[in-house]
C-alpha cells in the first residue's frame, strides 16, 4: 500500500511541475509578444506611408480601418529580380525612399536587398500578381481605434490621403505608430492603443 502511495505521490508531483512549466512557457511568450512590439517602437526607424483608409467593424475586437497603402499595388517594373514575378503567398521585399511627405517603392526583391542610405526595406508577401501589378500586403492593414473613432478617421481620409506612420525594427517587425491626416494639421491625430 505505501509503494502504491509513494508511486502515486510522485506521478502527481512530475505532472504539476510540467503543468507550472508550461504555464511559465506561455507567459513567457506572452512576455515576449509584447516586449517585441515595444522594442520595434522603441529601436526601429520611422517610416511615413500614405493610405485610404476602409472602415469596417469587428464585432470582437471593435472598431478599426482598413489601410490600403499606395506601397500595396505595385508595378510589375518595379520586379529587380532576373526569374519569374513571384506567386501568391510569396514573401518579397520592398526598397523605399523617401518622397516628398511620405515614403515610395522603387524596388521589389525576392531576397533582403542592402538599404543603400536614405532607404529602408519593408518585408511583405505577395497577395496577388496580375499582368501589370503586384499585389503585397505587409501585416499592417488593420488599425484598430478607439471606440467610434472608425468612420470619422474614414471620413478624414475621403477627403485628404492619411500619413501612417510605421516603426521598422532592424530584425525586420514592423508596427504602426501613429496615423494622422495629411493635409488637416488642426486634427488631432490618433495615437496607436498599447
Amino acid at each position: 500500500m505505501r509503494k502504491w502511495l509513494f508511486r502515486k505521490r510522485a506521478a502527481f508531483t512530475g505532472a504539476r511541475h510540467w503543468l507550472l512549466l508550461l504555464v511559465a512557457a506561455q507567459a513567457l511568450f506572452l512576455l515576449a509578444v509584447a516586449g517585441a512590439g515595444y522594442a520595434t517602437r522603441a529601436y526601429g526607424q520611422t517610416i511615413v506611408l500614405r493610405t485610404t483608409p476602409l472602415d469596417p467593424r469587428d464585432f470582437l475586437y471593435g472598431d478599426y480601418v482598413q489601410l490600403r497603402f499606395t506601397i500595396s499595388r505595385l508595378p510589375v517594373k518595379l520586379w529587380r529580380e532576373a526569374g519569374p514575378v513571384p506567386r501568391r503567398g510569396t514573401p518579397v521585399y520592398v526598397l523605399l525612399r523617401p518622397a516628398g511627405a511620405a515614403y515610395e517603392a522603387v524596388g521589389v526583391y525576392a531576397e533582403q536587398p542592402t538599404a543603400p542610405t536614405g532607404t529602408v526595406v519593408l518585408r511583405g508577401w505577395v497577395a496577388n500578381n496580375w499582368r501589370r501589378a503586384l499585389h503585397v500586403r505587409y501585416n499592417l492593414e488593420k488599425y484598430y481605434v478607439p471606440e467610434g473613432t472608425g468612420r470619422q478617421l474614414e471620413r478624414r481620409g475621403a477627403r485628404h490621403p492619411l500619413l501612417v506612420h510605421v516603426s521598422i525594427a532592424p530584425w525586420g517587425q514592423a508596427r504602426i505608430t501613429q496615423v494622422e491626416p495629411l493635409a488637416d494639421s488642426t486634427a488631432q491625430s490618433i495615437e496607436s492603443r498599447d
